[in-house]
Parts: structure tokens; sequence; C-alpha cells
């Protein structure tokens, strides 16, 4: 049995005007209560520095930038790995990423995976962005994700505790997508941290459901590919905007083994097998066995009903 004794890191809200030394003071901790329960790695939200930013219009570049991290860990967050290091617990951490490759600047909803040694050993770039790119006053609050990221371009799973580790951010656990092409790489726990307003402005009939889909979408992304999920909120009503709770993990069953009850600071615990895997992973979902990819090509070749995965109207050129 290969065990990974797991902490859910779920916050509550982060103010506009709370410094970076506040949120890691809140997260050093919850990873200080995790390592007391004999937790091997503690998962921490989506944007878990900083409040949820994307739900204003800022026109101010420099601003917008003061919401990023410009290196990991920095002045301000090197204390969380020098704490891990001194604890001996690993940690998932998302953040804003403003990046530099070939001389361009880029910004993503990023996260990363952080050992024992407090090393990092991956990072993931958000793929799904929701919301939309332009100013829209009729919303309560704006979700302006797409203005302020650009979506990354891969779903990488890691050797680390024991296991194959991969990661996912927010509106990624909505996508079947995020899960499957993952456990194509024999994945055995999936990570996620969100920020989930429970008003949906476009859809206001689904905010009774917001609970419900956070758990059904991962339930069935660790069922249907024999993975563990972890889901981590920074939950309650951050400058005015009320956010779901619903923190858990999930075993690959599809069973909720543990879950916060609040809409605060709190941990929740389990001790994972990774082993527990393999009871799906070599029956019902034995993907060598009984997928049939030949049958699936369209989620490859069609971005929608309309479009191909290149963008041009389906059927042009024919």
């Amino acid at each position: 049995m290969r065990f990974v004794n797991v902490a859910v890191g779920q916050l509550g809200p982060i103010a506009r005007n709370d410094t970076r030394t506040q949120a890691v003071a809140r997260l050093s901790g919850l990873m200080r209560q995790a390592r007391s329960n004999g937790c091997d790695l503690i998962v921490y939200p989506e944007l878990a520095l900083t409040t949820f930013f994307p739900r204003w219009y800022i026109e101010d570049q420099s601003e917008i930038d003061g919401f990023f991290e410009r290196e990991m860990p920095g002045p301000e967050t090197q204390a969380l790995f020098d704490l891990a290091r001194e604890l001996g617990i690993g940690f998932y951490l998302g953040y804003g990423e403003l990046s530099i490759e070939d001389g361009v600047l880029h910004r993503y909803n990023s996260s990363i995976l952080v050992d024992k040694s407090g090393a990092i050993v991956a990072k993931y770039r958000k793929v799904h962005l929701p919301g939309h790119a332009e100013h829209e006053p009729w919303r309560e609050f704006q979700h302006l994700e797409k203005r302020y990221f650009e979506p990354g371009n891969r779903f990488g799973v890691v050797e680390a505790f024991g296991g194959l580790m991969g990661m996912a951010i927010c509106n990624d656990r909505r996508w079947s997508e995020t899960y499957r092409v993952m456990g194509l790489q024999g994945v055995e726990m999936v990570l996620i941290g969100y920020n989930t307003p429970v008003h949906n402005p476009p859809a206001p009939e689904h905010d009774d459901l917001s609970l419900f889909h956070n758990e059904l979408v991962m339930q069935a992304g660790a069922y249907q590919n024999g993975t563990w999920v972890v889901g981590v909120a920074k939950a309650g009503i951050e400058e005015g905007v009320d956010q779901i709770g619903g923190s858990c993990i999930i075993a690959p069953s599809g069973e909720v083994v543990a879950a916060c009850t609040t809409k605060g600071d709190e941990i929740a615990l389990a001790r994972c097998d990774l082993d527990l895997c393999n009871s799906y992973k070599r029956t019902t979902f034995n993907f060598d066995i009984h997928r049939q990819p030949r049958a699936y090509r369209m989620i490859v070749e069609r971005k929608g009903k309309n479009l191909m995965a290149d963008g041009t109207p389906v059927g042009s050129g024919e």
C-alpha cells in the first residue's frame, strides 16, 4: 500500500487590501495544523495569495500586475517554502504568474506542486479560462479571466509523494477532458484549487446547484479515471461576492471521504491509499483494453458544434 496523508487547506475570504504577508501567515497556520495531524501534503486554493481580482474591470496594467508573482518563491512567499522544508510537508499553491518567455511578458493563472524539501517539482497553467474579456457592466460583478490571463496548453503528470500527481484549477474541473488526459498518463491524484461564486450572472438558474455541480464533476472525474481528486476552495463572502466552499477529498470510487464544514480557514484530512486506484484502472476503466479512440476523433477535431479545432467553420472547404 502507498499512503499519502493529504490535507485540504481551505481559505476564507482575502480582502483586496490584504498583503501577501498576511495571506502567507494564514497558509502557514493551516500548514502547521496539517503537519501536526501527520499530513504529507496540503492543498491550497486557486489564487491563494490575493483576493480574486478578475471580479473587477481594471484599466491600470500596473495595478493588475500587482496581483501577480514575478518569482516563486518571492520575498513574501519564501517563508512558506522554508516552513514546508522545516516541517517536512509538501504543498500545492495557486497564484497569478507573471512570466517572461523569449523576451515576451505572459500572465497565467498557475499552480505549483512543492515537495517536502521545499523544491518545486511541477507547475501547471490553467487551460479552461471562464468568463469574458471585455467590460460587462450589467453584471453584479465581473469575471475577467479571459482578459487578465492566457490559457495554458497541457495537463501533465509528475512522480511525487510516492505516486503520479496531476494538477488543475477551478473551471478545469468541469471539463471531462481535464481528467481523461491525466488519466491516460496514469494519474493517481489530481489537485484542484478553486474560487467559485455562488451567483452565476449569465445563468442565475444555476445558483442553487453550485455545490451539487462542484461535487458532481470531481466525483465523476475521480471514478471515470480511477484517481483521487482533492478540491479546495477559497470560500465565503469576499469583497461582497459569496463564494462556495465544498472543499473535499474524493476517492477513486467517486466517494467523498473528507470535507470541510465551514466557509472559512479550515483543514480536512484523509489517508489516501494510492493503490486503491488499481481496482478501477485494471477493471472497469482499463483504458488499454476498453477504450475505442477511433470513435472519439471528433473530440479533438472539433472545438464545438460549429467550429473545427483550428477555429474554422465546420464543413468549410468541403
